[in-house]
Formats: structure tokens, C-alpha cells, sequence
């Protein structure tokens, strides 16, 4: 008996973008030099088993049918440490990644309904501005925690 599967393919292609800004000054930027209208979405992404939240900047393009997200991909959590007494007391922090893998990557943009040309043109103008350091495709099928992304 022949036993058919069922590959679900992403329907998204992803842009790593690596900036010192914050990220409502990247969205801005992002806003003034490609004609975008990203908004910061109401609610930050976030897991069951984690604190870490992630801000979301969103776009819909109604032109276009595509629609834009505008991830963090690092979290700092500050903890405030109650005891203050000796060696080991006092704050520290920890930093939570929204693509372990991709430690490297400040940001993410995540593009539902586009092709492969049209991401290249997205990444040469990103990489035109100035507080960008550079941006480049990330293949989702070589990421583990892909699934982050799905929401």
C-alpha cells in the first residue's frame, strides 16, 4: 500500500538584520527609506515556558496581498536579586533568543507571500541604510526553532 505524506512548506522568507538600534527606531527607518508602515503590533510574542517577550512590529500591505513582521530576536532580562550580601549578590541578567541558532541576529524580518526576487530587493534597500549593518536571507529549512516564527 502506497503511503502518501504531507509536506507543509513555510510560506514566509526571513531577513536578518544586524543594528545597534532599538526597535522602534529600526521600524522607523525602515518606514522613511522603504515606503513600509510598520506599527508596533498591541501584544510582544511570547512562549508558555519562558518570560521572554519579543516586540512585534507588523505591516499588511493590502497592495500587495503581503504581509510584514518586524521581530526582535534577543530578549534581556534583568532580575533583581534580593540579596545583595556577598560575592555573589546583587542584579545580573540573562538574554533569551527568539532563534537560538541565530545568536547573532539583532532582528528579524519575516515576509509571508513573497518570492525570492522580490527578498533581494528588500535586502539591498535595508542594507542602503545606514544604521544597518548588514541584512542577508536566513534559510528557514536549516533552522531548528522555525517554529518561533509560526503565530
Amino acid at each position: 500500500m502506497q503511503h502518501l505524506t504531507f509536506d507543509l512548506e513555510d510560506d514566509y522568507l526571513l531577513i536578518g538584520i544586524h543594528s545597534t538600534e532599538d526597535d522602534y527606531r529600526l521600524a522607523y527607518l525602515i518606514n522613511k527609506n522603504l515606503n513600509s508602515q510598520f506599527k508596533r503590533y498591541n501584544e510582544s510574542l511570547d512562549f508558555k515556558d519562558s518570560d521572554a517577550e519579543f516586540p512585534l512590529f507588523e505591516w499588511k500591505d493590502e497592495k500587495t496581498f503581503m504581509n510584514y513582521y518586524l521581530i526582535n530576536n534577543k530578549f534581556l532580562n534583568v532580575i533583581n536579586e534580593q540579596y545583595a550580601d556577598g560575592l555573589f549578590g546583587g542584579n545580573y541578567s540573562t538574554t533569551s533568543y527568539l532563534i537560538p541558532e541565530k545568536k547573532k541576529v539583532d532582528f528579524l524580518l519575516k515576509i509571508e507571500g513573497c518570492n525570492e526576487y522580490f527578498l533581494m530587493n528588500i535586502i539591498e534597500k535595508l542594507n542602503n541604510i545606514d544604521q544597518i549593518i548588514t541584512s542577508y536571507q536566513i534559510e528557514t529549512n536549516s533552522l531548528k526553532s522555525k517554529n518561533n516564527l509560526i503565530f
